[in-house]
């Protein structure tokens, strides 16, 4: 009886991953081909350094209004989260974002809430941007392809303006407020089609609906994960080490069902190592769940909580100011400021002038973000480590690292420059680093020191994911034509 229960397991268990893999293979063909496009190509994204070198250069002779002013003007009852000073083609202006997401543009001359802005104001922008050479409106945007994530809510509907550039970039600027969203180019639009969206599974139809994606990539990415883990264990059932034929060989099988076999006995781990950890990516049962720094802990930080700054606006001794920030630190009110260049440097309010940070104020103020624990350690970052790379993006060195002592064992890591808060993570993210960004994008210490090797690796991987995926397809098409 037992014999007979073994059998009939091990027949139901080949034919359903014969049947289910038909299907799936192609899915497998489809992530190993477009994680290789993936390596070179991100899907598009405006970085901090890009949009800065799209701004002009702030004309403070025109700011009649101070922070405060704006801030009144706003009707903001606490300092927001975020206050910067910049332009808006030629008039300056104010932007707000509060603690609940909402933003507010505000004129800088005048105070009035800037709700729309007109196609000569988007292509003013436009003409800003370092690869501009002949701007044109192509049409108003909602939501397409590349901005489909709900992060672009706020500023929705956009202006959709071709730069007229060698490269074919393309510009989003929001209707609302003027600020430049996103930018393409054409070789990242035609590449991340074989990359992203079908790794992704990123079709715009099905990507607007986040919840619905994010269940639909579940389910499909969970059955693959059987599917996987059901070929290793036919893998292991049929190889021959006692017993094998006359020619030697490890397995009963030729031709496609042989490459099938010992492609996947040799690479059939990483093949669910990389399904184990893309499944984790969707975070089901939210452990992993991003911590953002709560608006508690960063009024703490601040030392500070009303809607004022300075009584007036100090002109900065430098003229290439493209952007003027505008916070508190320790009880302490700053402004920072930016070049084209991404070069930043902190002010002092009342006199104009360059100020740096000592480490022990960033240390004192640090100690403020969680009341309850004890800053245990106190690091200063010069060179990358296991948690702080920048395989995948700019990351700033040096920096420091808090390091508490509370239940979630929460590090934030500190700009020594601005004294900005860059992350913070907790025992569940670093999980999260060595469950995904190793296991499915190898970003392992010793790889990232020596990029050719880790190029080479995954490339090689990937390939035998390959082989293995498309011998089934081969296999799965011969039983359909049976």
């Amino acid at each position: 009886m037992r014999r007979v229960v073994i059998r009939t397991a091990r027949r139901w268990l080949y034919i359903s991953h014969r049947w289910v893999g038909i299907v799936t293979c192609l899915l497998f063909v489809m992530w190993f081909m477009s994680g290789i496009v993936m390596m070179y190509v991100a899907f598009p994204n405006l970085s901090d350094k890009e949009r800065l070198a799209a701004l002009p250069d702030i004309a403070w002779e025109r700011v009649e209004l101070s922070p405060d002013d704006a801030m009144k003007a706003a009707e903001a009852a606490r300092f927001p989260r975020d206050l910067r000073l910049s332009m808006l083609a030629e008039e300056p202006v104010y932007r707000l974002t509060g603690w609940d997401g909402q933003r507010r543009t505000m004129s800088a001359i005048d105070g009035r809430a800037i709700t729309a802005i007109s196609e000569q104001q988007a292509l003013a922008v436009a003409r800003q941007h370092p690869a501009s050479r002949a701007p044109q409106l192509a049409e108003m945007v909602d939501r397409d392809q590349w901005s489909v994530t709900a992060r672009y809510d706020s500023l929705r509907p956009f202006y959709l303006i071709k730069l007229g550039d060698e490269a074919g970039t393309e510009l989003y600027v929001s209707s609302r407020s003027g600020e430049i969203a996103l930018d393409t180019s054409r070789s990242e639009r035609v590449w991340n089609w074989l990359g992203a969206i079908p790794h992704w599974i990123y079709p715009t139809v099905l990507r607007k609906d986040g919840p619905l994606w994010r269940l639909v990539v579940l389910w499909i990415s969970g059955i693959c994960l059987i599917v996987a883990v059901s070929g290793i264990w036919i893998g292991i059932l049929r190889v021959r080490l006692k017993r094998r034929d006359g020619m030697g060989r490890i397995t009963p099988y030729h031709s496609w069902m042989a490459w099938h076999h010992l492609t996947g006995l040799i690479a059939g781990l990483f093949v669910l190592t990389w399904m184990v950890s893309g499944w984790l990516s969707l975070d089901p049962g939210g452990y992993f769940a991003d911590r953002n720094t709560a608006r508690e802990a960063m009024r703490r930080y601040a030392g500070h909580d009303a809607p004022d700054i300075a009584a007036r606006l100090p002109t900065p001794r430098q003229r290439d100011v493209v952007e003027a920030r505008f916070v508190w630190l320790d009880g302490r009110p700053l402004m920072i400021v930016a070049t084209r260049d991404a070069v930043r440097t902190p002010i002092d309010p009342a006199s104009g002038e360059a100020v740096r940070l000592a480490p022990d104020r960033l240390w004192v103020a640090a100690t403020k973000l969680i009341p309850d624990a004890h800053l245990s350690e106190r690091q200063l970052l010069r060179d990358y480590d296991a948690y702080w790379y920048a395989h995948h993006g700019e990351r700033e060195l040096p920096v420091l690292r808090a390091v508490f002592d509370d239940e979630a064992r929460s590090w934030f890591h500190i700009s020594p420059v601005t004294g900005d808060i860059l992350g913070r993570t907790d025992h569940s993210r670093r999980s999260y680093r060595w469950l995904f960004n190793a296991l499915h994008s190898f970003d392992l210490p010793l790889l990232l020191m020596h990029r050719p090797a880790w190029d080479i690796l995954v490339v090689l991987l990937s390939a035998a994911g390959a082989i293995i995926s498309v011998s089934g397809v081969v296999i799965g098409w011969h039983y359909l034509r049976r």
